[in-house]
């Protein structure tokens, strides 16, 4: 495979909506519900925590598996970055969805295993630590993604991977403009909905 197909093939793969083929099983569109995200949290409130959960692994193993096609096939480093970048804007943008997709974090996470499973896992951290603290979720993916460059520098990752993290994670925050705002002015939606709804 050369390097156009590469590329293309992690945008095809990012296109995919796992969430919204998912939904479809029980009748639902998670587009039409909640935020209107086709992310794992807002399918959890659509289908149920059980289809939530599959597209959060859906949606990471999206990131995933071109990454790591590109490692293990002797693609050099900016390709393996350049994978990692297509499939992540694959699910943002989606083909198949006329270009309105997702926010990217489950996607940009698979991406993150892929290329230093560690930096994930401090990422993770943070992550639970603000979600347990604030019940968030958007909080919690905001505060592991904005970390994300400050792992990846203390686990002296290569420069690039750090420099990636910081074009994922200026794009994630931009996606979550609308959750920013909403947490400012305290009406963001928390984990647990049926207590956000009696707030």
């Amino acid at each position: 495979m050369g390097s156009v197909a590469l590329v293309v093939v992690a945008y095809l793969i990012g296109s995919i909506p796992v969430g919204i083929l998912l939904s479809k099983l029980k009748g639902k569109d998670p587009r039409q519900v909640g935020s209107g995200n086709i992310g794992a949290t807002n399918v959890m409130r659509t289908a149920g925590k059980a289809l939530g959960v599959i597209t959060l692994l859906g949606d990471m193993l999206k990131g995933f598996l071109p990454v790591m096609f590109a490692l293990h096939t002797g693609f050099p480093e900016y390709m393996v970055v350049m994978a990692g970048i297509a499939a992540f804007i694959g699910h943002l943008f989606p083909l198949f969805l006329g270009f309105k997709g997702g926010k990217g974090v489950a996607t940009a996470l698979g991406v993150y295993l892929a290329l230093n499973p560690l930096a994930v896992l401090g990422c993770i951290v943070v992550f639970v630590a603000v979600l347990l603290k604030w019940r968030y979720v958007s909080a919690g993916s905001l505060a592991g993604t904005l970390f994300m460059p400050v792992i990846l520098y203390l686990l002296k990752a290569p420069e690039m991977y750090i420099y990636v993290s910081l074009v994922i994670g200026g794009m994630i925050v931009l996606k979550h403009l609308g959750n920013i705002k909403r947490l400012i002015a305290g009406t963001e939606h928390k984990l647990d909905s049926s207590r956000a709804k009696n707030r």
